[in-house]
């Protein structure tokens, strides 16, 4: 059965980064455990945080600050920023199918544009 969450051959690119052999073989033993494979894993973790997944969003905030990755001002800001946007969403109702209906709608009616 062919994984979905693989993208086509001729669109995909290659992501590498380096770690330790170390969390490697715990990285390998822990998707074992849950019946993913790396690819799978890392798939999900960026859809996730591309998606501002909160759950993904808090733990890379608390991850920052841990690690002192970013000062409290910067982390604060971007914090606001996706609270921000997240208001409006709701405020107004609209996720990513609804916004690409509208472009639809629009297209339709006025095919000028």
């Amino acid at each position: 059965m062919k994984d979905p969450t693989i993208p086509d051959a001729s669109t995909r690119k290659k992501f590498m980064f380096y770690d330790t052999e170390q969390r490697q073989v715990e990285l390998r033993i822990r998707c074992q455990y849950d019946n993913i494979n790396q690819s799978q894993f890392f798939r999900m973790m960026i859809s996730g945080y591309l998606s501002n997944d909160p759950n993904i969003l808090k733990f890379i905030d608390s991850f920052k600050e841990k690690h002192s990755i970013q000062g409290k001002a910067k982390r604060d800001y971007v914090n606001k920023k996706h609270s921000g946007a997240t208001a409006n969403i709701s405020k107004h109702g609209l996720n990513a199918d609804e916004l690409e209906s509208i472009f639809d709608i629009i297209e339709m009616e006025h095919p000028e544009l």
